[in-house]
């Protein structure tokens, strides 16, 4: 392990992320809360410890695979610890694991929250708070190549590790361009979110924290009724719109903008996305009919924005679900649990893999039929080769065993067993809400140190998809040869 590249790369990471500290700070000073100062020896200590990390000089610059992922494991664990310096230093979250926990679902676009009185946050905290699902939606090393110099043509380690999904492609023999354009086609689709919010009749501030939350699938409002506060009609379907956009795979709309539409549309990953999305919506619709008096419109509109918050792992709410049926509640627990598409800002296990699941049962069930039969798992036509389905298995068997290990630690807080299932799902997707104690209304203040700890390291393990994090607990990864 070169140790010193990896400090480079926190330290570039680190100063990125001081920069972007600054808006949160402009907003404290033009109110003149009580934040002021916990920005400013925030900007000044992570910024210093940045510039001098990023100072370091090396003589093997060298980006190996095990230098990638373990960049993307340290950067994303120390962005937390130094990121919830602001709540911890200003009071707002007294306590620093709580505070970790509040900025790590931030980062990680979960959503999960340990805060109680959200509206009695001053806006330079909101701001921020929002603004780390932006920063982490995209991926912030993939921010950082798109910004600076990257290490060579070996820096797209640093962008596998980190994006989701089974595989990583660049969309331009560049890596920076690639990350250039991701970022460009990001920053366009939320500031039309922000605008068309605005005009629905949201609040300046308040389109600017939910647009945020939209792009980066996160789900941190600044209302405490989350979306359901506006009961706006235009609002509930702007967001739910855009929700289920951003959990498409971004390499989709390059092909759009490109004039491919034809390739987008017949991506059977996306296919699937949409038709699990409008089925679920449906069955959902008529299940809770009753319950909105049998108005179509009313049950309509609950139903998609619950479906697309949930399998894009946003985590907004305009209703409680926990008050709906158990058919509907079941619905929505598998949708959190596939996750959004890969290359998406979602998270959960993603559509493709489970389609390729599919298609695997599919293809032994017709091998042991036909054994003397030639045939392949095929997506959009070509074949998955025997590694990339390996390294499917392996992922879907190292996530359900985290998802065992964290409920069995969990448990130890003794709530009933859909709140602590429903809270270690939510937080290993990248959700935010479950269901009972942790639901759309509920949140995760109730339990000890040490689950909020083990749930925080599950959202930092599942927004980066369990190896790198893995191939960090590794002892070998540490060797110097």
């Amino acid at each position: 392990m070169n140790i010193k590249v990896v400090l480079k790369i926190l330290g570039t990471v680190l100063f990125w992320e001081a920069v972007l500290m600054f808006p949160s700070l402009m907003i404290s000073i033009i109110d003149d809360s009580y934040d002021i100062n916990a920005f400013v020896i925030s900007i000044v200590l992570i910024g210093v410890i940045g510039i001098f990390l990023k100072s370091l000089n090396i003589n093997d610059a060298h980006l190996r695979k095990r230098e990638g992922y373990a960049s993307v494991a340290i950067c994303w664990l120390v962005m937390s610890l130094l990121g919830a310096l602001p709540f911890y230093f200003s009071g707002a979250i007294p306590s620093y694991v709580d505070a970790v926990f509040e900025t790590a679902s931030g980062f990680t676009t979960t959503g999960s929250s340990i805060v109680t009185d959200i509206e009695s946050f001053p806006r330079g905290l909101l701001f921020w708070r929002s603004f780390t699902h932006w920063i982490g939606g995209m991926g912030v090393l993939v921010f950082t190549l798109a910004l600076v110099p990257s290490l060579g043509a070996r820096s797209v380690f640093l962008a596998r590790a980190e994006s989701p999904g089974p595989s990583f492609g660049k969309l331009v023999p560049k890596l920076s361009e690639t990350a250039k354009i991701l970022y460009i086609i990001y920053g366009a689709m939320t500031l039309i979110l922000i605008v068309l919010l605005m005009i629905a009749g949201m609040p300046v501030f308040d389109s600017l924290i939910h647009a945020f939350g939209t792009a980066g699938t996160g789900g941190f409002s600044s209302k405490a009724l989350s979306i359901g506060y506006y009961n706006n009609p235009w609002i509930d379907w702007i967001i739910a719109i855009f929700m289920f956009l951003f959990g498409a795979n971004f390499a989709l709309y390059y092909l759009i903008i490109k004039g491919d539409w034809k390739s987008a549309l017949r991506n059977e990953e996306f296919r699937f996305y949409g038709l699990t999305v409008i089925a679920s919506t449906l069955l959902i619709c008529i299940n809770i009919l009753p319950m909105y008096n049998y108005s179509v419109s009313e049950a309509l509109r609950h139903s998609a924005f619950q479906v697309s918050t949930l399998v894009t792992t946003t985590g907004y709410a305009t209703a409680d679900f926990n008050l709906w049926p158990m058919f509907s509640k079941s619905v929505l627990m598998m949708l959190m649990f596939f996750g959004a598409c890969a290359g998406s800002t979602g998270g959960g296990v993603k559509f493709i893999r489970i389609l390729v699941l599919i298609k695997s049962v599919v293809y032994e069930i017709r091998h042991t039929i036909h054994p003397n039969s030639v045939q392949t798992v095929k997506i959009d036509g070509k074949s998955i080769d025997n590694d990339n389905l390996k390294s499917i298995m392996i992922f879907f068997f190292s996530y359900v065993g985290i998802i065992i290990a964290a409920v069995i630690i969990v448990s130890l807080d003794n709530f009933d067993f859909m709140t602590t299932f429903s809270a270690v799902l939510a937080t290993i997707s990248n959700i935010g809400p479950g269901f009972e104690v942790v639901g759309p209304m509920g949140n995760f203040s109730e339990f000890s140190d040490v689950s909020k700890i083990t749930m925080t390291a599950c959202m930092i393990i599942g927004r980066l998809e369990v190896l790198p994090v893995i191939t960090l607990l590794s002892p070998s990864i540490w060797k110097k040869h």
